[in-house]
């Protein structure tokens, strides 16, 4: 017997060869010279998001590069220091004298009237010295040249709208307080207009001399003084110098209250407030690009079902799973680098047609330039969504299996991708989700955004998924054309999902803004007091109140006149810590901003309610006490028992919170965010602020006459008509709210573009459906009426859908953010049902249009 064989050793596989990047990203152009046709969608979708984001951001850096580069004439100097009530005094203006050349200039409210007493109008009066202004030159439409304008013999530069306001012409006089001016020219722009504070009245140019003998300089009147500094020429140029200047200021003069800013950046103010609409609008381009990111998986999708038997090939041959993920992964990156170069060039080009444009209406004259950071966080946003939305679809496609090569499957199956994909894709969520908190303002109100976000995409998806599922157990209906439209919204690949998605996250987003918004003017209305008052009278002077009060109820018995004591200062410590080292929330950065008014009461002021501690006695004289606005305290994080700093008139007074006050500012009631006690501000010089309140049924002509013969007789004061300032509001509120609407519909539009792709994805099922339904004697007329009941169904789900979370969103952000009551307009669903319903028919009758085209024998012969 022969010895047992011996058993030969089986060689190990061969090792499968690593295939270098180049040649996958070889075999990947190879895979796209089929062209990007079903890749367009994807295209566009990216694109758009992109696009926007850029653009914000581009025009933001041009408006800050034009700050920059035109901060001094912005500014009127180098340096400025403002402050309100108290003119410089000798030291302090030695002082300034010290660090350069300076320029003198006060603004404050006046009356203009004409010399007969008929007419009068609100003026901003801004006095200037002959320095000014250090930086840039006033434009003079028509008239004296500006220096000679103001100077000699009581003159005035205006602007031109005051003149026809008061019926005037070059070389009239008109009086403003106790003096006659000449009107000796016409202005134009003034350049340091945005370093002001913000006007309500036409512009009044005046020399310092001339306002001196108008009398309305007074103990207590509310004038604005500011100095603009020109720092020596070796100097002005240095960053450093600027910051050594603010910081000797603060060392030098502790206590002159001045508000100090330099041309780095001459309006803090308009600088935040741009900085929080670059964040608002990129959120909204997030938003647009996270809802194209539907059509994204859509395209992938389709694009991996079209490659089904490319796949299947490939895996035959022996290509290992993440061989077939890389080279798709890598083209579809590819197409997606050229959404996000085409929506970068839309971006970077858009500031510059919109300045072409609208470059007068900009606050200032923007420069264009673009930041890094602009065109990375763009990029950033596009390749985040793409890849976010490509790795699932993909991560399925590596495990189709060689079979299909053998067999049509009719739907695909459901299966999940591998657990490193599954990884993968929670890995670029998270990443874009800190990448979108680490670049906006703040942090809070971004992750209240994206989690809103995230709750949006995950309720209309199992919204879409739970409505295919009913429609696939639906009862058969006994109209065909009915149970057609029925069995397609649970067909599997139907645009139940896509549609509820898209449409549902962009409707979703403008009800809720169209509810906000008749939430907001509803409260306004309904709680304005039925005794409204008429007028706003500022600037009265102590010593004349008694006998403006007496005149009012000469011209009108029954009028009621309500007073308060009126002075501005600003806060400078809460609790010990310096305000400018404070982080408080953006609603309540407009305290900490520039001066507010103040005043003293004995009694709780009319339209606030005292929600914490206890008033005052009214013969109290312990130490300074003051009362604070609740909500704004709850804001800066104080509370009963801490210290508040306010500088009044050039000196720091500190009192103790004794109470807080929740205040109805819509009542019209005289109110303020800060209320001392009576022996706090008592010996201050300070001017009076009233309302006056008419009877019932006065007309317009005797309501204009009682602010004439209160200017006649007090020609210093100053008279507000309420409505006008109202109307002023609503003129203003009504523009945010449409600016607000328009930039919310670009996520809509994103949606609609997701509804054009999933439309086309489903055009070849719907192609050979409708060959099939031909062939068994289905009519053109019985297709068409299927396919508008199911879009008219579809619309119908998604407008559904979106009012309801819209509703929800608008409510929280009503009820639990504003503290208002929410109201509900029907009219804001009709419009959603509307727009829902247009935009289905339109792309989904585009679509059925090219069905009901197809020829039966030409598509089954292909077939």
């Amino acid at each position: 017997m022969n010895a047992p064989d011996r058993m030969l050793p089986v060689p190990p596989p061969p090792a499968r060869p690593r295939i270098s990047l180049h040649r996958l990203v070889l075999i990947a152009m190879r895979e796209l010279r089929a062209g990007l046709n079903g890749f367009y969608v994807f295209i566009a979708c990216i694109a758009l998001g992109v696009a926007v984001i850029t653009t914000v951001g581009a025009l933001s850096d041009a408006l800050h590069t034009g700050f920059e580069r035109q901060g001094q004439t912005i500014l009127g100097g180098d340096v400025t220091f403002a402050r309100m009530h108290q003119r410089a005094s000798e030291a302090e203006r030695r002082w300034l004298a010290a660090q350069g050349r300076f320029s003198e200039t006060a603004t404050m409210r006046a009356m203009a009237r004409r010399l007969d007493g008929e007419e009068q109008a609100l003026i901003e009066i801004k006095a200037v010295d002959a320095a000014y202004p250090l930086a840039g030159a006033l434009p003079v439409e028509e008239g004296l040249a500006f220096d000679a304008a103001v100077s000699g013999s009581p003159g005035a530069a205006v602007d031109p709208i005051l003149l026809e306001r008061l019926g005037l012409k070059l070389g009239d006089k008109m009086r403003i307080g106790d003096a006659m001016v000449t009107v000796t020219a016409k202005i134009g722009d003034e350049p340091d207009a945005i370093a002001d504070r913000l006007t309500y009245g036409p512009r009044v140019f005046l020399s310092l001399e001339t306002l001196q003998a108008t009398g309305l300089i007074q103990p207590g009147t509310l004038v604005r003084w500011r100095y603009a500094l020109n720092l020596p020429e070796e100097k002005g140029a240095d960053p450093a110098a600027l910051l050594r200047i603010r910081q000797r200021a603060k060392a030098e003069l502790p206590e002159a209250g001045f508000s100090v800013a330099d041309r780095r950046d001459p309006s803090p103010q308009l600088s935040k407030t741009l900085e929080r609409l670059r964040q608002f609008l990129t959120f909204l381009g997030l938003t647009a690009l996270l809802v194209g990111g539907v059509g994204v998986a859509s395209a992938v999708s389709t694009f991996i079902e079209r490659r089904r038997n490319v796949i299947a090939t490939m895996k035959s041959l022996g290509a290992p799973s993440r061989l077939v993920f890389s080279i798709f992964l890598i083209e579809v990156m590819a197409i997606a680098l050229i959404g996000v170069l085409i929506g970068l060039a839309i971006g970077l080009s858009a500031p510059w047609l919109l300045t072409l444009l609208y470059g007068d209406a900009l606050p200032i004259k923007a420069a264009l330039s673009f930041s890094p950071r602009s065109i990375l966080t763009g990029a950033a946003y596009g390749f985040f969504v793409a890849l976010l939305f490509t790795l699932w679809p993909l991560g399925r496609a590596e495990l189709i299996r060689p079979s299909v090569l053998f067999r049509d499957e009719v739907a695909p199956e459901a299966i999940w991708p591998k657990p490193r994909i599954i990884f993968a894709t929670v890995l670029v969520a998270c990443a874009l989700l800190s990448f979108a908190v680490l670049m906006a303002e703040s942090q809070r109100i971004a992750l209240y955004f994206c989690g809103g976000l995230v709750l949006v995409f995950a309720i209309f998806a199992g919204l879409g998924a739970l409505v295919t599922r009913v429609a696939r157990r639906a009862p058969r209906f006994r109209l065909p054309e009915l149970r057609l439209a029925i069995a397609n919204l649970g067909a599997p690949g139907g645009l139940t999902q896509s549609v509820v998605l898209s449409l549902g996250a962009g409707l979703s987003l403008l009800v809720a803004v169209a509810l906000t918004d008749n939430s907001l003017v509803s409260e306004l209305r309904s709680r304005l007091p039925q005794t409204s008052p008429n007028y706003f009278v500022l600037d009265i002077p102590k010593a004349d109140y008694a006998g403006l009060e007496e005149l009012v109820r000469k011209e009108v018995p029954g009028a009621t006149v309500v007073d308060a004591p009126m002075l501005r200062g600003r806060l400078v410590s809460l609790k010990g810590l310096n305000v400018e080292l404070m982080r408080v929330p953006p609603e309540a950065q407009w305290v900490l901003n520039g001066d507010r008014g103040l005043t003293f009461a004995d009694k709780v002021p009319e339209g606030s309610v005292l929600v914490k501690g206890e008033w005052w006695s009214e013969t109290y004289e312990g130490e300074p006490l003051v009362s604070f606005e609740s909500e704004l305290a709850r804001h800066l994080g104080v509370d009963i028992g801490d210290q508040v700093t306010v500088n009044v008139l050039g000196r720091n007074l500190t009192a103790r919170i004794a109470n807080l006050r929740e205040v109805k500012w819509e009542s019209l009631n005289l109110n303020f965010v800060m209320v001392f006690s009576p022996n706090a501000l008592r010996a201050a010089p300070y001017t009076m602020l009233a309302t006056v309140a008419l009877p019932k049924g006065i007309g317009l002509n005797k309501e204009a006459q009682v602010a004439r013969a209160v200017g006649k007789a007090y020609p210093m004061v100053t008279v507000i008509r309420v409505k006008d300032a109202l109307d002023a509001f609503n003129r203003v509120f009504t523009k945010v709210m449409v600016a607000v609407r328009a930039a919310g519909s670009i996520t809509l539009l994103s949606g609609a573009l997701v509804l054009a792709g999933a439309l086309a994805t489903a055009q070849r099922r719907r192609i050979l459906e409708a060959v099939i339904l031909k062939v068994l004697g289905a009519t053109r007329r019985r297709i068409l009426v299927s396919h508008l009941i199911e879009y008219v169904m579809l619309a119908a789900l998604a407008a559904l859908f979106a009012v309801a979370l819209g509703t929800l969103a608008s409510w929280l952000a009503v009820s639990q953010v504003m503290r208002i009551p929410f109201t509900f307009s029907t009219w804001a669903v009709v419009q959603a049902l509307l727009v829902a319903t247009v935009l289905v028919a339109v792309f989904g009758l585009l679509g059925t249009w090219a069905v009901l085209r197809a020829r039966p024998v030409p598509y089954l012969r292909a077939e």
